[in-house]
């Protein structure tokens, strides 16, 4: 449960990016195979897909880095 503990923390920003930056990266990848896009359009949409997505990665890494307040175990 701890893990979830960090990871759901609605009074944190980092939070509410990390879920905007992986919504739109579902949404720009949804785009990317339903719509008839040129090549160029397809590339440009996946680049930001992909780009969305290790961004929301890394906010997920940093969430669950961050100590809890009144948590005073030890971080490897």
């Amino acid at each position: 449960m701890k893990f979830l503990r960090r990871l759901i923390q609605p009074r944190n920003p980092a939070f509410w990016i990390m879920l905007a930056l992986n919504g739109l990266s579902a949404v720009l990848l949804w785009m990317a195979q339903n719509y008839h896009l040129s090549l160029v359009a397809s590339l440009v949409v996946v680049v930001f897909a992909v780009g969305n997505a290790v961004l929301g990665l890394r906010m997920l890494r940093q969430l669950l880095k961050t100590p809890l307040p009144g948590d005073n175990t030890p971080q490897p």
